[in-house]
C-alpha cells in the first residue's frame, strides 16, 4: 500500500493535483493501473487535508467485457460507480476498418469520459498513468514523433472546463500489479484486437533492454524528465 498511495500523495502535494471540494471522476478500464488508482484514490481520501469525493467512470467499449466483479468491489467500498455505454470499439474495428486504432481509440475514449465527468457535476478527472507510462511516452515523442516530451502532470482542457490529473506518475507498474492482488480489485482481461501489438509495448521491450544494458536508466531518464521542465514537469 505505502508503495502506491505514498507516492500518489506526493504526487498530488508537489503538482497541486487536489483541492478542497474537488469531485473527481476516475477513469477506470477495468485493468490494474485504473483499478489501483480508483482504489489509492479512496484511501487517501480518508486522510488527505484536502477533502475531496471521487465517482468511479467505466467508459463500456462494447468489447463484450464483463465489468460485473469490478462494479460490485467498488460498490461495496462505498464508491460511487457509473458505467457508460458506447460502440466505440464497432466504429474503429467495423465501421472505419483501423489499421492503426490505438490513437483515435485514445481520443473517443478520453472524450466520452471527459463529457460523463461533465454531466456528473465533476471538475477534475484522473487518470491512471503511472511511472513506466511516463518513460514509454517520452520514448515514443521521441522515436516517433521527433520531439522531447510527455503528457503532462496536470491539463487544463477550456473546452470542458475539466482539469486532468494523473497521480500515479510515481508509481512503477509493478507496484500498482502488487497493490490489485493485495487489495483483491478484479482486473478484467481486455480482448482488443490490438493488444499486445501497439508500439507502446514496442517501447515497454526497449526500455527493458536498456534497462539491462545500462542499469538504473530508466531512473535518469524520469530524472532529467523533471529536471527539463517540458510539458509543466
Amino acid at each position: 500500500m505505502s508503495k502506491v498511495v505514498g507516492p500518489i500523495r506526493r504526487a498530488v502535494q508537489e503538482y497541486d493535483m487536489i483541492s478542497d471540494g474537488d469531485k473527481i471522476a476516475v477513469g477506470v478500464s477495468g485493468g490494474k493501473d485504473s483499478g489501483a488508482l480508483l482504489f489509492a484514490l479512496h484511501q487517501l481520501s480518508h486522510f488527505y487535508p484536502k477533502k475531496f469525493t471521487i465517482v468511479a467512470v467505466i467508459i463500456d467499449m462494447g468489447t463484450g467485457m464483463d465489468y460485473t466483479p469490478l462494479e460490485e468491489k467498488i460498490r461495496a467500498a462505498g464508491i460511487e460507480c457509473v458505467r457508460k455505454q458506447t460502440d466505440i470499439s464497432k466504429l474503429i474495428f467495423e465501421v472505419r476498418k483501423e489499421p492503426n486504432p490505438c490513437a483515435l481509440c485514445a481520443v473517443m475514449r478520453r472524450g466520452a469520459l471527459n463529457r460523463t465527468a461533465v454531466e456528473l457535476g465533476c471538475n477534475k478527472v484522473a487518470l491512471g498513468h503511472h511511472y513506466d507510462d511516463v518513460l514509454e511516452t517520452f520514448w515514443l515523442n521521441l522515436i516517433h514523433g521527433g520531439r522531447l516530451g510527455c503528457f503532462q502532470p496536470v491539463t487544463y482542457l477550456d473546452r470542458t472546463e475539466v482539469t486532468v490529473i494523473r497521480p500515479m506518475i510515481y508509481v512503477q507498474e509493478k507496484d500498482a500489479k502488487g497493490f490489485c492482488r493485495s487489495e483483491q480489485i478484479p482486473v478484467i482481461e481486455n480482448p482488443c484486437p490490438a493488444n499486445g501489438e501497439t508500439q507502446r509495448q514496442e517501447m515497454k521491450d526497449l526500455m527493458r533492454e536498456l534497462e539491462h544494458r545500462y542499469p538504473g536508466l530508466r531512473k535518469r531518464v524520469f530524472g532529467a524528465l523533471k529536471r527539463s521542465g517540458l510539458d509543466e514537469w
